[in-house]
C-alpha cells in the first residue's frame, strides 16, 4: 500500500533555501519512509509566503493524506499576525485533515530571533512573541486532534550558533538546516507510517 505524505505551510514546507528541490523537508522524510521498505507519494501544496490564512486553499488541493505534515508561522510573526488567530486558522486546518482521515503532524513557528538579521536588540522581543505563538499554536493543534512536534524549539540553539545551517538569504534554512529538521521530525513520521501501513 502506498502512504500518501502531504506537506502544507510555508517556504520552510516547500524547501525555499536549499539547494536542490530533493534536499527540502518532504523529499528527505519519502527517503526515510523508504529505508523502512514504506512506498510513499508525495504532496506538496505549501506555499513560500503563505500565513495561517493561506492554509484553507491549499487543503482544497488535498484530496487524501495519510499523514499530513503543517509548518506555518514564521510569516505570521513578521507579518504581526495576533497569534490567536494564526492559532485558531491553524487548528481549524489539522481538524479539516483530521477529517480527511489524515493523521497531522504540525511544526509551530520557530524562533526567529534566531535568524542572522534580526538586531540583538530585539532578540528578547522576537524570543518572546515566537514563543507565544508556538505556545498557542501547540494548544489548537493539540485541540484539533494533530501533533505539535516542537522542533524549533530544540533547534534554535543549533541554528543560532551555525550560521551555515542558513540559506544565503540568512533566513530560510540551507540544505544542512533542512537535513536537520527532517532528522528531527523522521521518528515521528517512521512512527506513524509503520502503524498505518501495518494495519
Amino acid at each position: 500500500m502506498t502512504f500518501s505524505l502531504a506537506v502544507l505551510g510555508d517556504s520552510i514546507a516547500h524547501g525555499t533555501g536549499a539547494s536542490s528541490p530533493a534536499d527540502a523537508i518532504g523529499p528527505r522524510l519519502v527517503r526515510a519512509l523508504a529505508e523502512d521498505d514504506v512506498d510513499a507519494a508525495l504532496q506538496v501544496v505549501a506555499v513560500p509566503g503563505s500565513v495561517s490564512a493561506g492554509l484553507a486553499a491549499q487543503l482544497r488541493q488535498v484530496a487524501r493524506a495519510d499523514l499530513a505534515i503543517v509548518v506555518v508561522g514564521s510569516n505570521d510573526l513578521t507579518r504581526l499576525v495576533p497569534p490567536a488567530t494564526a492559532a485558531a486558522l491553524l487548528g481549524d486546518a489539522v481538524r479539516a485533515l483530521r477529517l480527511l482521515g489524515a493523521d497531522v503532524l504540525a511544526v509551530p513557528a520557530p524562533d526567529l530571533s534566531t535568524v542572522p538579521w534580526v538586531p540583538p536588540a530585539l532578540h528578547s522581543l522576537v524570543s518572546n512573541a515566537s514563543g507565544e505563538l508556538r505556545r498557542r499554536q501547540t494548544e489548537a493543534v493539540r485541540a484539533a486532534g494533530g501533533v505539535a512536534v516542537p522542533i524549533g524549539e530544540d533547534l534554535a540553539a543549533r541554528f543560532k550558533a551555525q550560521p551555515a545551517l542558513f540559506a544565503a538569504d540568512h533566513f530560510h534554512p540551507s540544505s544542512a538546516g533542512y537535513a536537520l529538521i527532517a532528522e528531527a521530525l523522521a521518528p515521528v513520521v517512521r512512527s506513524i507510517a509503520r502503524a498505518r501501513t501495518a494495519a
